[in-house]
């Protein structure tokens, strides 16, 4: 089961905020770095990042995501969530496709959705999202843990970074050794780091004649999301650490030697 911190209150998201990436145009674009792992080892700086789709970022931003020295970026998104302005980013950095909620996140699938709910089927909605991350999406989540595996310097990404990055974020850490309470405070961070785009998205959606208490399930991340994906672990594998072992053949050990501080 998860390591517990000393500091139980983050998991009400009230922990110090860490840096974000000094980027203009991508949303939510974090270093793992020093987070502290198994045995007090802290993950490496400069080699795990995530955040919100980059693919359309500035000129400026792309040369300061080259300088990273990126090995792969690996998107979450589905061929139906991507533009055709975006070709020019996969021209210029090693970009997988490792698709999850393929058909479900795309506009037209998501605004009828979105007219028909209450708040409380959003969220219930977000609930059963979370739920099958780690059952429908196995191998795509798989892939990417053995990507990670070869130790390269990782940049991976969905649209806001918060939900598919979220919940891959969950099974890197939990593999390195990260305490429970300081992966839902990096997964809540999301709030704070989408916090323009998600005003953005809600005078979008607004103009479109939706409310926002029934758009805020989408465009939030809450601590009930990640225990429902916890949960669904705990049903099919008896937890994360025998899901990571027996259901994606994770080596932690390898991972850790990648990613973790001597």
């Amino acid at each position: 089961m998860f390591q517990k911190s000393q500091n139980s209150q983050r998991l009400t998201g009230e922990s110090p905020i860490r840096p974000c990436l000094p980027l203009e145009t991508i949303s939510n674009a974090r270093d793992l770095g020093g987070l502290a792992g198994a045995r007090g080892r802290r993950v490496r700086h400069g080699k795990l990042f995530r955040s919100g789709n980059p693919a359309l970022a500035s000129a400026a931003d792309l040369d300061r995501l080259h300088a990273l020295g990126l090995d792969m970026v690996i998107d979450f998104r589905s061929a139906g969530e991507k533009s055709p302005a975006e070709a020019a980013f996969g021209e210029r950095f090693r970009w997988v496709p490792a698709p999850v909620l393929e058909g479900s996140m795309a506009m037209d699938v998501l605004m009828p959705r979105l007219r028909a709910s209450t708040p409380a089927q959003m969220h219930a909605f977000m609930l059963g999202v979370y739920r099958d991350f780690p059952v429908r999406y196995r191998d795509a989540f798989g892939g990417f843990l053995r990507n990670a595996e070869a130790g390269g310097t990782l940049y991976y990404h969905c649209t806001a970074g918060k939900d598919r990055t979220g919940f891959a974020s969950l099974l890197l850490l939990f593999a390195l050794g990260v305490a429970q309470d300081d992966i839902v405070a990096n997964y809540l961070e999301s709030n704070h780091w989408n916090r323009r785009f998600n005003e953005e998205a809600l005078a979008r959606f607004g103009a479109m004649g939706l409310r926002p208490e029934v758009v805020m399930p989408l465009l939030e991340v809450r601590p009930e999301y990640l225990e429902a994906s916890m949960s669904a672990m705990d049903l099919a594998y008896g937890g994360v650490e025998v899901f990571l072992a027996d259901g994606l053949g994770v080596d932690a050990g390898r991972l850790r030697g990648h990613y973790l501080e001597d």
